[in-house]
């Protein structure tokens, strides 16, 4: 228990000292990417560690946060996750990873969704509402592939087709992930890196004209905008563990090309792992303050291992997020 408050401590020190000191370049970007909704967290775990997740090891949601992680993964598992963005937006995450025959690859597919459900138009001349009802609606499928190289490094790549639609304008494109995972021997060291969402620039098109002609011309191009492309380096350790106790911590890189430059801290508890708390900060990050939280809880259907994960994300403006989440096994030994 020493540790572990120590360790807490020492974390509160270094988001202080990191908010003061750590540089802050890069955020006159801020807005400059479409498709935004790429860059939310769909993994609850991840989101309750504050993002700090890509050196984690491998569990179901790995597909979205390092999918090289999928490789410590011997049996199927799949995943589903519900995000409560505010102001009746929701994003809902799906995954289904299938370890394959040659015990050393898996291969995964993915749906992520944003809805933004229904809105009644506004303009500057009804703002009222013009009786118009727009939907805002956003789709990404991926198929991953990752792949055991050596016992202690793994890599993988995932492939992303993105829809986009908002009140009757259309936008697609695709995208890559590349990732990679190191591991060592010394507590469970590991250390990752990856490039998540590397496309090309796309912008919203539509077979009609934008319906209003006031101070604008009809038939408008809209601008191409890039994708949210992120940069990261991720190390974790478990610096504890005795007993039916164990602290895992970690620390993550991030390097949008569309914001600032920024970095995640995490700590999760572990009880027997059965029962799971999690924290976690991001530094250089403006209005985000408050440090993120979740719980996990293990339990098993039959023979096989069920989570359940719940993370909150409190914002300076639209309040308090929440994340929910259901990870699952196919166990096919009679105890993991």
């Amino acid at each position: 228990m020493k540790k572990l408050i120590y360790s807490l401590l020492f974390l509160l020190l270094m988001v202080d000292l990191g908010a003061q000191i750590l540089p802050n370049y890069g955020g006159e970007r801020a807005g400059l990417s479409a498709l935004s909704f790429l860059k939310n967290d769909m993994s609850p775990r991840s989101l309750g560690l504050g993002g700090a997740s890509l050196a984690l090891e491998g569990d179901a949601y790995s597909v979205y946060n390092n999918p090289a992680a999928l490789t410590d993964l011997k049996e199927n598992s799949y995943a589903l996750s519900h995000l409560f963005l505010g102001g009746g937006v929701n994003q809902s995450f799906l995954a289904t990873n299938f370890a394959l025959d040659d015990k050393v690859s898996t291969l995964s597919f993915s749906i992520n969704a944003l809805n933004s459900g229904e809105m009644e138009e506004r303009t500057e001349f009804q703002p009222m509402g013009t009786g118009r009802v727009v939907t805002v609606a956003n789709i990404a499928l991926g198929v991953t592939y990752a792949r055991q190289l050596s016992k202690l490094f793994s890599s993988a790549v995932t492939v992303k087709y993105i829809y986009e639609g908002i009140a009757g304008f259309h936008n697609s494109n695709a995208t890559v992930d590349v990732a990679f995972l190191y591991k060592t021997d010394y507590k469970d060291l590991k250390f990752a890196a990856m490039v998540q969402n590397f496309g090309g620039n796309s912008s919203l098109g539509s077979d009609d004209d934008i319906p209003t002609t006031f101070n604008r011309n009809t038939g408008i191009g809209l601008e191409a905008n890039v994708v949210p492309t992120i940069f990261k380096l991720g190390i974790s350790m478990v610096p504890y563990k005795s007993g039916d106790h164990s602290l895992l911590t970690a620390v993550q890189l991030n390097h949008p090309n569309d914001n600032a430059e920024n970095y995640a801290l995490g700590l999760e508890y572990r009880f027997r792992d059965i029962f799971y708390t999690r924290a976690g900060y991001r530094l250089s990050v403006r209005h985000r303050h408050i440090p993120t939280f979740g719980i996990g809880l293990k339990m098993r259907l039959g023979n096989h291992p069920l989570f359940l994960d719940y993370a909150a994300n409190p914002t300076n403006f639209i309040g308090l997020q929440h994340s929910i989440g259901l990870r699952f096994n196919i166990n096919n030994v009679a105890e993991r």
